[in-house]
């Protein structure tokens, strides 16, 4: 059975992986020329993802990699002193088993698990995808595929080929994200420093094997922005005035947008489509279910939705509309519960308010001062909320065959 997938960052390779240890043969096309190598920002992954990463036998890499961060320095906008906070406690207390990670690397790590048993196409996309599986592409001959999964994120190409006009169907949840390269002239070491005031919060922070560190922006708006989504100029523009005059060190993050340094820039929004499959084409990861860039646990998300598709294909002995139907029942719970996560997620990190501002500075503050185990007792009972994440609950795919 021939599958193609489209997008080689997280979902894709690792449903790639998952899917020739079941015994498929899998294509991976690629818009990039190569692995993108954009900078990019750190990401969790919670105990499920972890689990599934163990399994694919690249965990002590993953974890050779983790950002190493484990306290932050928060200033509040207007406070005279800063709020210093242990972050490990912070991340034992939402989860049992977790790790930060650039999401660059992560990829990386994830193409090589399953590169030598994957075909892929890089510096090429589809065109069009026929209800037979007849695939034509933008350079390579036009294929035939079984299946045919799009796992190219929240704009996703293959979305739009195959639902057209319900593709945009989105919901904006108030806020933005940035994130930029830049050098780290604070010696950061394992140290995050913030900046929280109202409706705006930055940070910077470096991986431990980086010489580079990165800056994260993220701020409210009532009203989407007006600015195409690969208009650099414009988001840059309306970053620095969401950020003008908040600090002097933020100033002067700011001024390295004029540098070098890679860029990103998104809306936080969802997904909100009810089906994520049509014929022989479904989705995985953001492509998908995007429950909000950085605040819904995204990549976590992906990692469990890649290999639930993977396991249900073989379980339906390659019946993709069976297989389909079982994939979207097994993730339709957890993809609605990290949506409402996400929506108070960002609530919460962007306060609105001055109280909501000093509630998130010294609620850090508390955790920190608490007795690590008393914080990880308290959060255990909240599996909806600081813990969701590590509490979602997957199948055990067995592998039968081997590629």
């Amino acid at each position: 059975m021939r599958i193609l997938v489209s997008g080689a960052s997280i979902a894709g390779p690792v449903l790639a992986y998952w899917l020739t240890r079941h015994g498929f043969d899998v294509t991976v096309v690629e818009r990039a020329p190569a692995l993108r190598k954009t900078g990019g920002h750190a990401v969790d992954l919670f105990r499920p993802a972890m689990d599934i990463t163990e399994r694919m036998g690249v965990l002590p890499r993953v974890e050779a990699l983790a950002t190493g961060t484990t306290r932050m320095t928060l200033h509040r906008e207007g406070a005279a002193r800063p709020v210093r906070v242990d972050l490990s406690k912070i991340y034992r207390a939402t989860s049992d088993r977790h790790v930060e990670i650039m999401r660059d690397d992560l990829s990386e790590i994830y193409y090589d698990a399953g590169r030598d048993d994957v075909e892929y196409l890089f510096g090429d996309s589809i065109t069009a995808l026929s209800p037979d599986g007849e695939v034509t592409f933008e350079h390579a001959a036009p294929r035939r595929f079984d299946v045919v999964v799009g796992a190219d994120g929240l704009h996703s190409n293959v979305r739009r080929l195959v639902f057209g006009q319900e593709a945009g169907l989105t919901k904006f949840i108030g806020a933005y994200l940035a994130v930029l390269s830049l050098p780290d002239t604070l010696g950061l070491d394992g140290e995050t420093v913030m900046h929280l005031g109202l409706g705006r919060t930055t940070g910077i922070y470096r991986a431990r094997h980086m010489d580079e560190a990165r800056a994260v922006f993220l701020f409210r708006r009532a009203e989407e922005l007006d600015y195409h989504h690969r208009d650099v100029p414009r988001q840059k523009e309306l970053l620095r005035e969401a950020f003008a005059g908040m600090h002097p060190q933020v100033d002067g993050w700011l001024a390295e947008l004029d540098g070098p340094g890679p860029f990103y820039f998104d809306s936080i929004t969802q997904l909100q489509l009810d089906t994520w499959s049509r014929g022989r084409v479904t989705l995985v990861g953001d492509a998908g279910y995007c429950p909000g860039p950085a605040v819904g646990g995204s990549t976590s998300l992906a990692v469990l939705g890649a290999y639930v598709l993977a396991g249900e294909l073989d379980a339906a002995g390659g019946d993709h509309e069976r297989a389909f139907a079982a994939y979207e029942r097994e993730m339709g719970e957890l993809v609605r519960q990290s949506r409402a996560f996400a929506a108070g997620a960002a609530r919460s990190l962007i306060p609105a308010s001055r109280a909501g501002v000093w509630a998130l500075a010294n609620g850090g503050r508390l955790v920190s001062a608490l007795p690590a185990g008393l914080t990880r007792a308290i959060a255990k009972l909240n599996t909806g909320g600081v813990r969701m994440h590590d509490s979602m609950r997957v199948k055990d795919y067995t592998v039968k065959t081997t590629a």
